[in-house]
């Protein structure tokens, strides 16, 4: 990200700033450039001692896990496996034979014409070969254990040493990212100064705070008695693999680095509020019913309105706020798959959970489907086809999803173009798994179609509104079995 600062001069000349975030070319300092809020220098005199005991502390950490030692030790530990288990099997196949001879010998004194001395003798004989079994498998068992111990002694103080120097380097990397903090000035537009792990304290700053482009702007037009008028930051290049970035598109702070900042180095500055996140422009628009049973009901949602209602806002208009007041005696409705607020369309509400759990069913076995229709800023190749992209919730801004193949959830999105208009593209989505903010990430990432949602101002650029409406449902009704087809056309 880069960012462009423009400032007032104490005689009252207007200039700019530039600044970017992280480093550049591997570099803190470019000339031209804000510098980070740290110095160098300082931060030099103990980060790269820092960072080699970290390193020395991984490679053993490594040594302990992967190495020459403990991988031998596993290996012997699964040959004696092996080979114990062998023995085993042919000791209790041998004994297995014996036991049925010494119970064939005791069906013969049972049936046959002998003496009870010669009775009792055989039997006392019989008892000592189970008892001599016995035994010679404890001490096979023992034996094997001794042998075991050994090696599982070693691969455990093995353990014990990785267990401890994991304490270790978590410990240090601790101590080592509180002196990074720590080395952080932060100043705002009263002449006050804080560090970075103040500002976050109790908790441990996050890894990167203070090194966005806002707070270095900010911070070098303080330390030169500049008056910050205006600031913009925006996204050069090529983007992210978790997509979400577009060259030349603008885009707001973070929150999780700069959301525990900026407040404090804006404080002495005549700021604006910031604008309410996914609220839609205007007032919105009155809800209507456009299908309703004993079961369920369909709504057309506008734009601007929640599906639900916040978990600590439970009387925030919403869908489900507006639904209850007209019906208080519709206590169990639920929504079966809510819509962002600044999407419009079709939103399917169950009135109870046995149907809501019913109408999850038939989507989850294609026994619905959704159409989606959506204006794109972009150009979209091709026609039709399919996008698998695996997404999760973006951890350093929660407002925001991301492309990651490892640890996302796995996301399927149909998609068809309609209509091709100068620089624009209108398409049709259909949904075939529904994850929050879907169609909007995989609308805007390069490897889905490249294309951000016209309007999208989280992923995209900002326009009239979000151009996604939710336009037609179809499903098998859960209790009469009837195929419900409903369409409510998009108002763009």
């Amino acid at each position: 990200m880069f960012g462009v600062l423009v400032v007032a001069a104490p005689d009252g000349r207007i200039g700019y700033l530039r600044g970017f975030s992280g480093m550049l070319d591997g570099r803190w300092r470019i000339d031209g450039f804000a510098p980070p809020l740290f110095e160098p220098i300082a931060r030099d005199a103990f980060l790269p001692a820092g960072e080699a005991e970290l390193r020395a502390l991984g490679e053993r950490h490594t040594e302990l896990v992967e190495g020459p030692e403990p991988t031998a030790l596993r290996a012997s530990l699964a040959e004696l496996t092996a080979r114990h288990g062998a023995a085993m099997e042919e000791m209790r196949a041998r004994h297995d034979e014996n036991r049925g001879l010494r119970h064939d010998a005791r069906q013969r004194l049972a049936h046959g014409e002998v003496s009870d001395d010669e009775r009792h003798a055989t039997l006392q004989v019989l008892g000592e070969e189970s008892r001599a079994d016995a035994a010679e498998l404890r001490r096979l068992e023992g034996a094997h254990h001794q042998e075991r111990e050994v090696v599982v002694s070693a691969l455990r103080a093995l353990d014990t040493e990785r267990a401890g120097l994991e304490h270790l380097r978590a410990e240090r990397s601790r101590q080592l990212w509180w002196r990074i903090s720590e080395s952080y000035v932060i100043p705002n537009a009263r002449g006050e100064s804080r560090t970075v792990g103040a500002l976050f304290a109790p908790e441990p700053p996050p890894g990167g705070a203070g090194d966005c482009a806002a707070p270095k702007l900010l911070g070098h037009a303080y330390r030169h008695g500049l008056r910050p008028l205006a600031l913009a930051e925006f996204w050069w290049g090529a983007p992210p693999l978790t997509g979400g970035r577009h060259a030349g598109a603008y885009y707001p702070a973070c929150r999780s680095k700069c959301g525990g900042v900026l407040p404090y180095m804006l404080e002495g500055l005549h700021v604006e509020l910031e604008p309410r996140p996914e609220a839609g422009p205007g007032p919105v628009d009155a809800l209507r019913v456009l299908y309703e049973d004993a079961w369920l009901l369909v709504v057309d949602k506008p734009r601007g309105l929640l599906s639900i209602p916040g978990r600590h806002e439970p009387s925030r208009d919403s869908v489900l706020v507006r639904l209850r007041r007209r019906d208080p005696d519709a206590t169990g409705l639920v929504v079966v798959h809510a819509l962002d607020p600044d999407t419009s369309g079709l939103l399917l509400v169950a009135r109870d959970p046995m149907t809501h759990a019913a109408l999850q069913r038939r989507f989850a076995r294609s026994e619905a489907d959704r159409r989606f229709v959506a204006w794109l800023d972009g150009q979209v190749a091709g026609g039709e086809g399919v996008i698998e992209l695996p997404i999760r919730p973006d951890r350093e801004d929660r407002r925001r999803h991301l492309v990651d193949p490892l640890h996302g959830k796995r996301a399927v999105t149909g998609w068809c173009v309609t209509q091709r208009s100068g620089t624009r593209t209108r398409v049709s989505l259909w949904p075939r798994t529904w994850l929050p903010h879907q169609l909007r990430v995989h609308a805007a990432h390069p490897l889905g179609l490249g294309a951000p949602v016209s309007g999208d101002r989280l992923y995209g650029g900002d326009d009239t509104r979000l151009m996604l409406h939710a336009e037609a449902l179809t499903f098998v009704h859960p209790h009469t079995g009837v195929c419900v087809e409903l369409e409510c056309r998009a108002p763009f």
